[in-house]
């Protein structure tokens, strides 16, 4: 926040969300993407699923490992444009080999991937989130001393 069009921009997108109603696409800068924040996106990246040579579609997740630990995040708001998919190690292209759901982050092979196969994936991504708070609460004079607003939100599980 630069400026006091800033803030009013900030009001306007959440005036127009009715607060916490509605959700939005959102950029982690810190988590944006299927590799290390430092990496370019790789089309080995991410494990997706192992070929049955009947299913065709794979739901794009990132593993969030810790020591024995893991996580797996689907991830449902992938970046058009981003994504890198293979099937055995071989390139795949999208709208030749497969096509994706942008809104919720679904794979569809045109061949079934067969039996035993990887199928991986590199790709950035958005969160889907809503504001968590019922106001934008600041005062213009700790904006002046150069103090941003704070404006939480929280992630939405779609």
């Amino acid at each position: 926040m630069r400026s006091l069009d800033d803030i009013e921009t900030l009001i306007g997108f959440f005036e127009a969300r009715q607060g916490q109603l509605y959700g939005f696409r959102w950029k982690d800068w810190t988590d944006f993407k299927s590799c290390a924040p430092s990496s370019d996106v790789a089309m080995g990246d991410q494990a997706i699923g192992v070929g049955d040579g009947v299913n065709k579609v794979f739901q794009l997740a990132k593993t969030y490992l810790s020591g024995p630990h893991q996580y797996e995040r689907r991830v449902t708001k992938p970046i058009s444009g981003t994504i890198l998919a293979a099937v055995a190690g071989d390139a795949q292209v999208e709208t030749v080999h497969f096509t994706l759901d942008e809104t919720t982050g679904l794979i569809s092979f045109v061949d079934a991937p067969a039996d035993g196969v990887l199928v991986s994936a590199g790709f950035e991504f958005d969160v889907p989130v809503r504001f968590d708070a019922e106001r934008i609460e600041m005062s213009l004079a700790s904006f002046s001393a150069g103090e941003i607003p704070n404006v939480p939100v929280v992630e939405v599980r779609v």
